[in-house]
This record gives C-alpha cells, structure tokens and sequence, in this order.
C-alpha cells in the first residue's frame, strides 16, 4: 500500500538510497487484495442469502483467511525495510500509519452500524497499525526481529486465558474464544507475521536484482492494486455490498 512511484532520497555525498518500493513487492500484494476481494465477495453472497459458505467452521475458508491475513502482514513487514532502508522521513511514516489509524477507525464505525452485534473491534487495519509500531524498533534486526515473530506466533497459538475474553483486552490475544466480531486480528499471534516480514525484507532486499519484474496488463495491474492497497481496501466493500444489492433489487 502507498503513492505511486520509488521514493529515491538521496545518501550523504548525493548517491541515491535505495528504492522504498519494489515492484515485485507491489505485484505479491496486488496478488494478495485480489484474493481478498474474492474472499469479501463470497461473504457478500452469503450476506444476501445467496450462497451458504460456512466462513466459522470450513477448513478451506478459514485456512483462506490465514493465507490472505498472513501475507498483508508479512508485507508489512518487507515495507517496513524498504521504508528503513530508502531513510524514509519519520513524519512521512507517522502520517502512513495516522491514514491506517483513521481507516482502522471508520472501519469500526461502519462496521458497528452494519453488524451491531458483531462489529470490528481489533481487524486487519488495527494490526497492522500498531505492530508496524512495535515491530519499526527492530526493522535492522533481521534475526532478532525473526525470533520475536516466533516467540508471538507461538505463544499466541499455544496461550489463552479467560481474563483476555472482554473487547477491552481481546485485541492483545490469548481469548479462550473467538469473539463475536467480523474480523477479528489479534497481535498474538498475527504480529509475530510482522516481524518475520522484516527477516524476510532483509532477505528479499539482498536478492532484489533477482526478483522477477514481469511486464504485461496483468503484472500492471497487479502493482497498481499493490501500489493503492488502503484505499482499494476501504472501497471494495462498499461497492461491492452495494452493487449487488442495486442487482438483487432489479431483480424480478
């Protein structure tokens, strides 16, 4: 997710830094939202009594949740060193994370509009706001920032206890049960795939000229989802919510 275009602020003696973007980097999320958007899809289609896919229980749709969530937030992650690596301005990343922030927070608001009884207390924009906070300490400790990812994927795997059942304390993780919400992405484990995106940004980073960077309608469009991540994200629904309700009211 961001502005189109590499930022290319220049190092000490006017040699550039490197590229805050990379374009196989924007095409793996681009990748990423269409699976996303696909996931929505058939959950608008059950909204509508349309389909009866069975999102809480069945194996394919819950380990296709995983996939989509864990890869944003593995490219959180790989953001993170791309952003470290270009120097790019405190202010600037600040104000990246104010806009996921704000988003974060209307997708509540709208959420507690539509679903009352389940609305979005801690989703997907939530996290990643505030584990590319936690995570921004060790973006050049690629080994230390590995391990801390384990440490939170297993210790939100393998730890629970009632005290964390509330929505004042279910963010942080460790619930004994799902709560009853539309999304819902706990820093424990989800924020251990922050930090593992920054061992992983390290180690794209070093085989960057060996990337692919296919051409092509396909590949452009990609990046250019990839590229426009957050605003994609928070339009989608919206439009899709409403352009098959405008269908189902054509209908005979």
């Amino acid at each position: 997710m961001g502005q189109r275009g590499a930022l290319k602020p220049r190092r000490a003696g006017g040699a550039p830094a490197p590229a805050a973007r990379l374009p196989a980097i924007d095409a793996w999320r681009g990748i990423a939202i269409v699976a996303m958007i696909a996931y929505h899809f058939a959950f608008d289609l059950r909204l509508y009594g349309l389909a009866r896919y069975d999102f809480e229980r069945s194996a394919f749709w819950l380990s296709a949740r995983a996939l989509i969530v864990s890869t944003f937030l593995l490219l959180v992650g790989v953001s993170l060193v791309l952003a470290w690596r270009a120097r790019v301005a405190p202010g600037r990343r600040l104000r990246r994370l104010a806009a996921i922030g704000a988003c974060a927070i209307a997708v509540s608001l709208a959420s507690r509009a539509m679903f009352p009884e389940r609305w979005i207390g801690f989703g997907i924009l939530h996290a990643i706001a505030v584990a590319s906070l936690a995570a921004w300490p060790v973006v050049a400790r690629p080994r230390l920032a590995l391990a801390i990812g384990a440490v939170v994927i297993a210790a939100g795997l393998s730890l629970s206890h009632p005290a964390f059942d509330t929505r004042a304390l279910d963010w942080i993780g460790f619930a004994t049960r799902k709560p009853a919400t539309e999304d819902y992405v706990p820093l424990f484990p989800w924020a251990g795939a922050v930090f593992a995106g920054i061992a992983l940004g390290h180690a794209l980073v070093a085989r960057a000229q060996r990337l692919p960077s296919a051409g092509g309608r396909a590949a452009r469009a990609l990046r250019w989802l990839g590229r426009h991540g957050l605003a994609v994200y928070m339009v989608h629904q919206p439009l899709m919510i409403g352009a098959l309700a405008l269908v189902l009211r054509r209908l005979p």
